[in-house]
Formats: structure tokens, sequence, C-alpha cells
């Protein structure tokens, strides 16, 4: 059994200013784990543990249900935390694009007949970049300064594959590798 899940690299230089902005906010947020800047991506769909054999499987249900599927931006902006400011778990940047929804549904109807049940909470495409260790221990100023950051680009990037990675856990963190990369078309040539 593997550990798997479906996501979107995001640009270096988009993760260059969110590495910058975790700098910033280790002195004003306290009791956060902060997430390494490698592994901070878009997941779309975080399937748990597979079976290995399912993994070209799983690849290829991905390439027919992507295949035609336009590339298309995504941009990163803000700070928000989940579930909320009472009870912050996670803190996250922003994202928006208008082709992430259906991106998503694709995947889902991609995977459903392979047994991964749909997702039941509506997708919030969000980049994680830290996790409380106790929600108790969030900053009272932790809303001033989600405020300041709410309009804050992160930049740009464009979204032209769909990979299937691996997470293997570790105590200094999850390493990912790619098992299987779906390319999108070309949205000028449609090839």
């Amino acid at each position: 059994m593997i550990r798997a899940f479906i996501a979107v690299e995001i640009d270096p230089q988009v993760i260059d200013k969110i590495s910058a902005a975790i700098n910033q906010l280790k002195s004003r947020v306290s009791g956060v784990r902060w997430v390494n800047a490698t592994n901070i991506h878009l997941t779309l769909k975080f399937l748990g543990d597979v079976e290995e054999t399912q993994i070209n499987q799983i690849g290829a249900a991905l390439e027919a249900q992507l295949h035609p599927f336009p590339r298309f931006t995504i941009n990163a902006k803000g700070l928000g935390v989940f579930p909320d400011l009472r009870r912050p778990r996670t803190l996250w940047v922003g994202l928006t694009g208008i082709q992430l929804a259906s991106l998503v549904s694709r995947l889902e109807s991609a995977l459903e007949p392979l047994g991964f049940a749909p997702e039941k909470r509506s997708f919030t495409p969000h980049l994680t970049i830290g996790r409380w260790r106790q929600t108790d221990r969030a900053s009272k100023t932790l809303g001033q300064v989600l405020e300041s950051w709410k309009d804050y680009q992160f930049g740009a990037t464009n979204v032209d594959e769909v990979i299937l990675f691996h997470s293997k856990l570790n105590p200094e963190g999850a390493i990912h590798t790619k098992l299987q990369i779906v390319t999108l078309t070309s949205a000028q040539t449609g090839d």
C-alpha cells in the first residue's frame, strides 16, 4: 500500500513569495507547524492508501478523463484559516481559477468507478502553509494578521499538468514522489 494524492505543482516564484511570507508570519502567528516550501502544492484529491497495482489504472483513468482538458492559470492571493478564526487548524493561501471546479469534477468522475468516493465537502482551492499544533494557542491577533494579508498577490501558476503523487511520511516531513503525470492540452491550439 502507498499513500497517494493528486495535485498541481505551484510555480517556483509563487513558492518563493509564500516562503518569504512564512518567514514574516513566524514571529506573528504562534503555535504553527509550518509546511516546508518543497511540499506546497494544490491538492486536488487525496486518495489515501492505495494498492501499488492500482497506480497504472488510476493514471489511465485520469488520462482518459483529462484529455482533452485545457491548460489554465490559477492565482494565489491572501491568507485564511480552516475551519474558522475561533478554532484555526490550518493556515492557507487562497487560490482562484475558473477551471478548478471543472477539473476537480472530472477527477471525481474518473476515480469513482475505481472505488474512490467523491468528496462530500465542496472544493475550496488553497495551499496549506501551516497547521496549528493546538488550537488554543492561536494568537489573539490572528484576525488582524489575516486582514493585513487578505489582498496580497503571491502570483500566478500555469496549470499544464496534473500529477499523481506518492506521499511517504517521515518525522522530518512528507516526501512526495511523482508516480504519473497527465499533461493538459494547449488552450491555443487544442492539441
